[in-house]
């Protein structure tokens, strides 16, 4: 088995450098346990990256990401560069990422875990046994659609974004939904809005088409709207949720708040299917910059140690070491230890920095 990996590592704005730099000492204590060695390339990226090179995303970040066998993403954005007006935003070099990398389908999962139960908005009986996965298709739909643009007429300002998917960028991401499916409980809910949307008409089609090669997948469709209610009624209810790249964002976000907190929850953007073994892939925990939370130790890394678990699993194809930083954050919260957006009373209290040395701990 392959003992060398490289990685890109894009720190970005925020608390994104102090995040990863926990995620690295964690994954370098897998390192040194199953013998792999992981050589970190540092780029710029975001807000940084504009204001070092006048650009989000340098050629150079391109290239080196491109070279690697996966890339590790902190956080991007912040006030600094929110000017509505501004030729280039920290998060284009996140939508030329996924562009310049192939990276179609992102997967966000949401566990609410045992001992995070009481730490949510929800009654625990709304969130006990939530386990699910939401797929969102990231290369198409209204955030590349062309036209894309704003004008002036006669009659004031004008704007036109466009929503628009082929049958091909719809059956690949269905396959990565389903193919996920049938290796968990094998329920897929497909997630449209077909009643109003031709796009979403030809999403249905090609799901009810792509249906009977899994016919040990159970598929539902699902209105986006219905979906967002389901999410908050009954979310033990989802498995596997698939669906387009607006409707997407939507609802990650939403699924977010049933563990309690976006510093609890990973993610993977991959550039390929599932059954062909390691994938191409960007990890990112789903939490923004948050620089009003920059510097002082109290962003929770946990997102982006287990979106290090993620890489381990989907892109270098190291299971066991995926599943011993998952104990190792599951047995950390057992003992009682929080950060600042996950403590209750009777928990202790403990820093980003404390955080990842307790996970590190534990590998």
């Amino acid at each position: 088995m392959r003992m060398n990996y490289n990685i890109a590592v894009l720190s970005g704005d925020g608390i994104g450098p102090e995040v990863m730099t926990e995620a690295i000492k964690v994954l370098d204590k897998v390192g040194q346990k199953f013998g792999h060695q992981f050589a970190w390339h540092y780029r710029d990226m975001g807000g940084i990256a504009i204001d070092r090179h006048g650009t989000p995303l340098p050629n150079d970040t391109l290239k080196t990401c491109k070279k690697s066998d996966a890339v590790l993403l902190g956080a991007v954005g912040g006030p600094k560069w929110d000017d509505p007006k501004a030729k280039t935003r920290p998060e284009d070099g996140l939508l030329g990422l996924r562009k310049g990398l192939g990276l179609f389908a992102n997967l966000r999962p949401v566990k609410v875990l045992p001992m995070l139960v009481d730490s949510t908005n929800f009654k625990p009986g709304i969130v006990t046994g939530v386990d699910l996965v939401v797929v969102r298709e990231l290369t198409g739909g209204l955030y590349f659609g062309k036209p894309k643009r704003q004008w002036r007429t006669t009659r004031g300002r004008r704007a036109v974004d466009t929503l628009a998917y082929s049958e091909q960028e719809i059956e690949r991401i269905l396959q990565v939904g389903f193919e996920l499916a049938r290796s968990r409980r094998k329920k897929l809910t497909s997630v449209d809005k077909a009643n109003v949307l031709e796009s979403s008409r030809l999403w249905r089609q090609v799901a009810i088409e792509m249906a009977p090669r899994y016919p040990d997948v159970e598929l539902e469709h699902m209105l986006v709207d219905s979906c967002a209610m389901r999410l908050i009624q009954r979310p033990a209810d989802l498995d596997v949720v698939v669906t387009e790249n607006t409707f997407g964002d939507i609802l990650t976000d939403e699924a977010s708040m049933l563990a309690g907190s976006m510093g609890m929850l990973p993610s993977a953007s991959l550039s390929g299917g599932l059954s062909s073994g390691a994938s191409f892939g960007l990890y990112e925990p789903i939490h923004g910059s948050a620089p009003r939370r920059a510097g002082q130790n109290l962003a929770n890394p946990i997102a982006t140690i287990l979106s290090g678990a993620m890489m381990l699993r989907y892109s270098l194809g190291l299971e066991a070491e995926a599943r011993a930083v998952e104990k190792a954050v599951l047995g950390v919260l057992e003992a009682g230890h929080r950060t600042y957006d996950i403590v209750e009373p009777g928990k202790t209290s403990v820093g980003t920095r404390e955080m990842g040395d307790l996970v590190a701990g534990r590998i």
